[in-house]
C-alpha cells in the first residue's frame, strides 16, 4: 500500500537539488511548502533551520505529511573557515528538524554526503564506517548520526558529486561550463580524485518514490551507477557539449591554494542497500549527464543561459 502524500515541507530548498525536489513533488498533485534563508524563487518563503522557534512554528502550522531537509553548507572551503556556521546548519539544523518531525510523528529525510569518508578504500557501501577529513564532512556526519539514532521515522540518503540545477549549479560541472562560456582555450582538471556523479533529477525522483512506496526507514547510499575521476567527467561533459577545448590532467596540489580543504582520494559509493531491496532508481551517470547537457542546449537555444 502506497503512502498518502498530500503535504510536503522542504527546508533549504533554494539550491540546485532543491529546484528538482520542488519540481518533482509539486508535479504530483502534492501541496508543497518550500523554504530557504535565501528566497530566490517565487515559490520560496523564508525559513531558517538554525532558528528552532521560527522553523518549528512554520512547519507545525503547515502540518505536513513529510519533512525534507536540504539545508546545508556544502562549500568545503567556507566550512573550514566558518566552523561554527557549518555546524549550526549541517548538524544543529538537522537536529532541529528531527525534533519537529518526531513531535509531528512524520517521516523525515536528511541528505548526507559521500564526503564523510576518508578515501582509504576505492568504494564505500552503506555499511562502511565513515572517517571524515574536512569540517564539512565532520558536520554532515554528526547530522546523519543524530538523525539515524534519534528514534524517529527517518531516512538518510547520501549523495555523491552533484550535477544538475542549471543556473543554481555551483559544483564541478557548472565551473567547467562557466570557463567554456568565458572562452577558455584549455581546462586543468584533476585526475586523482574519484567519485560517483549524482544527478539531481534522479535523486529527487528517487526521494519521491521511496516515500510513496514506503522504503524502510534508515540509511542509504544514493548515487548514479558507475564512477569516474574528475578528469573523466570533464572529458565526457565537453564531448557531449561538442566543444574541442583542451583538457589537461593535473594533480590536486595544482589547486592546493584555492581548494585547501582536505578531500578524500576516493568517495565512490555503492547503492548496496537499495540494490538489495530492489529499489535503486538511479541511472548511469553518463546517461544522466547526456540528459543534463540536452537540457543545457535547449536553454542556450532559448537564450536562458
Amino acid at each position: 500500500m502506497e503512502r498518502q502524500l498530500n503535504k510536503v515541507y522542504i527546508a533549504g530548498c533554494g539550491g540546485m537539488l532543491g529546484l528538482d525536489v520542488y519540481n518533482v513533488f509539486s508535479s504530483k498533485n502534492i501541496e508543497v511548502k518550500a523554504t530557504d534563508i535565501d528566497v530566490n524563487e517565487r515559490w520560496l518563503t523564508k525559513g531558517d533551520v538554525r532558528n528552532f522557534d521560527q522553523i518549528s512554528k512554520d512547519i507545525t502550522n503547515f502540518n505536513p505529511d513529510v519533512l525534507i531537509n536540504l539545508a546545508a553548507h556544502t562549500d568545503l572551503e567556507y566550512c573550514e573557515i566558518n566552523t561554527h556556521e557549518a555546524d549550526a546548519v549541517n548538524f544543529e539544523g538537522a537536529k532541529n528538524l528531527d525534533i519537529i518531525a518526531r513531535k509531528l510523528d512524520i517521516p523525515y529525510i536528511y541528505i548526507s554526503t559521500a564526503g564523510i569518508f576518508g578515501g582509504e578504500k576505492d568504494y564505500y557501501d552503506d555499511y562502511d564506517v565513515p572517517n571524515p577529513l574536512s569540517v564539512y564532512g565532520k558536520t554532515k556526519y554528526k547530522g546523519e548520526q543524530y538523525v539515524l539514532n534519534s528514534g524517529g521515522k527517518n531516512y538518510v540518503f547520501r549523495a555523491g558529486w552533484m550535477m544538475g540545477g542549471f543556473g543554481k549549479d555551483k559544483k564541478f560541472i557548472a565551473k567547467i561550463y562557466r570557463q567554456i562560456k568565458r572562452g577558455a582555450e584549455s581546462l586543468y582538471v584533476v585526475d586523482d580524485k574519484l567519485g560517483t556523479p549524482t544527478y539531481t533529477e534522479d535523486f529527487a525522483n528517487s526521494l519521491y518514490l521511496h516515500l510513496l512506496k514506503k522504503t524502510p526507514y534508515g540509511l542509504y547510499n544514493q548515487v548514479c551507477k558507475g564512477s569516474a575521476t574528475r578528469y573523466e567527467v570533464a572529458i565526457e561533459f565537453t564531448r557531449l557539449l561538442g566543444t574541442n577545448i583542451k583538457i589537461k590532467e593535473v594533480k590536486s596540489d595544482y589547486f592546493a591554494q584555492e581548494y585547501f580543504a582536505p578531500r578524500p582520494r576516493s568517495e565512490k559509493l555503492l547503492n548496496s542497500k537499495l540494490d538489495n531491496l530492489g529499489v535503486n532508481y538511479m541511472r548511469d551517470w553518463k546517461v544522466c549527464l547526456k540528459e543534463y547537457v540536452d537540457h543545457i542546449k535547449v536553454k542556450e537555444d532559448n537564450g536562458e543561459l
